[in-house]
C-alpha cells in the first residue's frame, strides 16, 4: 500500500542520512518528492536518481536553510515544478560536538540558524502555500531524543531540537484550523554523517548499542515508517505528538 500516493513532498537536508531516506521512502509510497540540501551536489543527485527509479519525480534545489530566503524559494520551486506542497519534512540540521565552557560563540550562532531557525522559516513557507491551496496538509520535524535529554558536547544542539518539538506543538495550535498537521519524530542515535566521526570510537559505539533495548542503533531507513506515517492520511487525527523512534533507548535507564 502506498500511503503518499499523489502527494508532493518536500524535504530539507536530504542529499544523506535520515533526509536522504525520508526522500527516497516517500517516493516509494507514491510522493513526488523537492529536496533541499547545501552543498552535496552528487549525493543529492544521486538521492534524485533513486527517486526517479521508484517511478515518481525528484527535484533537488541547493540552499543554506539559514538563510530564510531559502525557504521561501524552495516552496516555489516545488510548486512550479510540481503544483503543490502536500507535506513538509524539516531535517536539516547539524552538530559539531564541542565542549561547553570554551564553545565558540559563532558554533553556537550557526547551530542556531540551521537547526531552529531554519526549521522555523521552512514550516512557516510550506504552511502559508497548504493555506493557499486550501486542503491541509502535513507537517514533520526530525526532533531528536535530545529534546527530552542532554548531552555534555551537545549543549548548543540540545535546544535547537527541543525548540523544534515545542515549535511542532505550537504549530499544531496555529495551523490546525487550516486542516494542516504538525508533529515531530525524535530520533534516537542514527548511523548518519552527523555523527559519523563521534562513534568512530569503537568502544563508544559498543556502549552505544549496549544501551539500546533491540540491541543496535538505528539507521536512516529505519525513520522512513514513522515519517511516512505522520504524512500520511493514516495519521489524520495525530498532531502536535511527538513519535520517539531509538529502540527504546530512552526508557532504559537502570
Amino acid at each position: 500500500m502506498k500511503l503518499l500516493e499523489g502527494k508532493t513532498v518536500l524535504v530539507t537536508g536530504a542529499s544523506t542520512g535520515i533526509g536522504a531516506a525520508a526522500a527516497i521512502g516517500a517516493a516509494q509510497h507514491g510522493a513526488d518528492v523537492v529536496i533541499n540540501y547545501h552543498s552535496r551536489d552528487n549525493d543529492a543527485e544521486a538521492v534524485i536518481t533513486a527517486i526517479e527509479a521508484t517511478g515518481r519525480r525528484g527535484l533537488a534545489v541547493k540552499g543554506d536553510v539559514a538563510d530564510a530566503r531559502t525557504a521561501t524559494e524552495f516552496v516555489a520551486k516545488a510548486v512550479e515544478a510540481f503544483g503543490k506542497v502536500d507535506v513538509m519534512v524539516s531535517n536539516a540540521g547539524i552538530c559539531p560536538f564541542h565542549s561547553f565552557l570554551d564553545m565558540p560563540v559563532e558554533t553556537v550562532q550557526r547551530t542556531m540558524q540551521v537547526n531552529l531557525l531554519g526549521g522555523y522559516f521552512m514550516v512557516q513557507a510550506a504552511a502559508n502555500q497548504m493555506v493557499k491551496q486550501g486542503h491541509g496538509g502535513a507537517i514533520v520535524a526530525v526532533s531528536s531524543i535530545s529534546a527530552l535529554v542532554g548531552g555534555e558536547y551537545q549543549t548548543h544542539y540540545t535546544p535547537t531540537k527541543a525548540g523544534l518539538h515545542s515549535l511542532m506543538q505550537s504549530t499544531a495550535i496555529a495551523l490546525g484550523r487550516y486542516g494542516i498537521r504538525c508533529n515531530s519524530v525524535l530520533p534516537g542515535t542514527i548511523l548518519t554523517e552527523i555523527n559519523k566521526e563521534d562513534l568512530a570510537d569503537e568502544a563508544k559505539r559498543k556502549y552505544m548499542e549496549g544501551r539500546v533495548p533491540l540491541g543496535r542503533l538505528g539507521q536512516p531507513e529505519d525513520m522512513i515508517g514513522p515519517i511516512v506515517f505522520l504524512a500520511s492520511d493514516m495519521a489524520e487525527y495525530v498532531t502536535g505528538a511527538a513519535l520517539l523512534v531509538d529502540g527504546g533507548a530512552f526508557v532504559n535507564l537502570q
